[in-house]
């Protein structure tokens, strides 16, 4: 179709995700065994308490959770496979946990429910701003909580320091599994720039001049390379910061000596005035008088009128010229000011686009709404109309995630969730919340890939979509298909939030959003937010 293009390998070289950020919390936690299976996998961070997550080995770094409603537990995930799993307690009957697409949004080691009797929350990892959260808390054996996903202790402090805020929660109502998927259109990495290459390794002092070929998109050399441009850019954004203040400062004291010499302008054209009506008095003084010493007084009157009209008219000349060089030097500092206000403006959004850059993208098509949006870091970059072929059809809901870099070519390795068994014929919900957990030990299902396949298969996005997408791939990028529209709880400070309509969602309908934390001066918003 006419400005429109279908999803290839070709056109799809760029990348999706979630956003990988600081946790609230240092060290390491060592977790004992309990009534779940898996190992510890303790993350460790640099002295500055700055995430090393996505620098950890594919294998160690965990990048999904799926929580099972109807078998009540949790399996997370990483590149390599399957690394731990735990049983749970979710929202009982009335306060049901909703089955949809989630991200950690907030982590507190410790925290109190702020609307259940302060209820203890140990380990809380939040999924919504509604209050919806994993956190350790007693496990019955089914669904009990008002919610939340109650985890065993062990096994929330374990997964507390192993997780990065963004990283996908899905909630499936019966067990699924990730199953690997190649396809044209999942996304490929362009190859690296070659002035990023080099400005990158300069900035990073690699060591030796690497060819911007043999740097892998994704790989730990790209990170740093990202990371160390980063850095560059908040050295500048430092430096530009510095030149505005000084600016400032110069244009405040350029200002006030302005405002000085104007006042000082003004007594002397003050002086001016009295002595031009001191003049006219002894003009009008000699007019009318009488006698030769009237006259001469009169005479000598004038004459000393007329010397301090000179001198102050002098006077006034003077600070005439000084006031007009202390204006124009002030207008000049202020548009220095103006200019280094720019440029620290500039300098700023340049440090938010080179963190973003470092950052994997999410991308969600949405068969309801038949838009395209896309966002990294919870930022949004863009929304925009995609074409879906027989949009009336069902197409289901799927999670891609790009797992690493597979070799050449920019390739990336892929799995996919699926929300259900059978992805475009889905059975009813449970009626009932408490038969829950009898099937804790069944198998997950593998997600369909046919399924997978022919939903990409519907979707073309368009040029200036796909220019923006295209950008770089890296481990953590995914792309969400659904026929659900984005929930009311996808905002400011979330990844995409889908909520499955057609399931119990007692736990959202009970709360109200929570305030946000409080942002610091260089958090720049765009025009991309929903009001929910």
């Amino acid at each position: 179709m006419a400005g429109a293009l279908l999803i290839s390998a070709d056109l799809l070289a760029g990348g999706i995700g979630v956003a990988s950020a600081q946790g609230d919390r240092d060290g390491r936690y060592w977790g004992r065994q309990d009534d779940w299976d898996g190992r510890d996998w303790g993350r460790q961070r640099d002295r500055d308490g700055r995430d090393r997550g996505r620098h950890r080995a594919a294998a160690d770094r965990p990048m999904l959770a799926i929580v099972a409603l109807n078998e009540q537990r949790v399996t997370i995930y990483s590149a390599a496979g399957k690394m731990l799993e735990a049983p749970v307690s979710t929202g009982s009957t009335g306060y049901e946990t909703p089955a949809g697409i989630f991200s950690i949004v907030q982590k507190k080691e410790d925290h109190r429910s702020n609307l259940y009797e302060d209820g203890e929350m140990p380990f809380m990892q939040r999924i919504t701003w509604t209050g919806i959260a994993l956190h350790a808390g007693n496990l019955p054996g089914h669904p009990a909580s008002h919610g939340c996903v109650r985890l065993p202790m062990a096994f929330a402090r374990q997964l507390f320091d192993l997780t990065d805020l963004g990283m996908r929660i899905v909630i499936v109502r019966d067990d699924m599994r990730p199953s690997p998927i190649t396809h044209p259109a999942l996304f490929k990495s362009k190859p690296l720039p070659k002035e990023l290459a080099l400005a990158g390794q300069r900035s990073a002092k690699l060591g030796g001049a690497v060819p911007a070929g043999d740097i892998a998109v994704g790989s730990a050399k790209h990170l740093q390379i990202l990371d160390s441009l980063a850095t560059a850019k908040t050295g500048e954004l430092e430096t530009a910061a510095q030149r505005h203040r000084e600016a400032r400062a110069a244009a405040g004291k350029a200002a006030a000596e302005a405002a000085a010499v104007v006042r000082l302008l003004r007594a002397a054209e003050g002086s001016s005035t009295q002595a031009e009506r001191a003049l006219k008095e002894a003009e009008r003084q000699l007019e009318t008088a009488g006698s030769p010493r009237a006259k001469e007084q009169a005479e000598a009157a004038k004459t000393k009128a007329v010397a301090r009209v000179d001198q102050v008219q002098s006077q006034v000349q003077a600070a005439k010229l000084r006031e007009q060089a202390k204006r124009e030097a002030a207008e000049r500092a202020a548009a220095e000011l103006k200019a280094a206000a720019a440029a620290r403006d500039d300098a700023a959004r340049a440090v938010d686009e080179a963190a973003r850059k470092s950052l994997p993208v999410s991308v969600f098509v949405s068969r309801k709404t038949q838009r395209l949006y896309v966002r990294k870091g919870n930022y949004p970059i863009f929304e925009g109309p995609v074409a879906i072929r027989d949009p009336q059809t069902p197409i289901g809901t799927f999670v891609f995630t790009a797992l690493e870099h597979a070799g050449g070519s920019g390739e990336m390795r892929w799995n996919v969730v699926a929300m259900y068994r059978d992805p475009t014929k889905i059975d009813p919900a449970p009626a009932e919340q408490a038969r829950r957990g009898k099937g804790r030990h069944a198998d997950a299902a593998p997600s369909d890939t046919a399924a997978a396949g022919a939903a990409l298969d519907r979707i073309s996005l368009t040029a200036e979509a796909l220019d923006i997408i295209t950008d770089v791939v890296l481990p953590g990028s995914s792309l969400i298909v659904s026929d659900e529209g984005p929930s009311r709880e996808t905002g400011k400070d979330t990844d995409f939030v889908v909520v499955m309509s057609d399931e119990p969602q007692g736990a959202l309908k009970i709360r109200q959003r929570e305030p946000l934390p409080p942002r610091d001066f260089f958090d720049k918003r765009g025009p991309f937010f929903w009001s929910w």
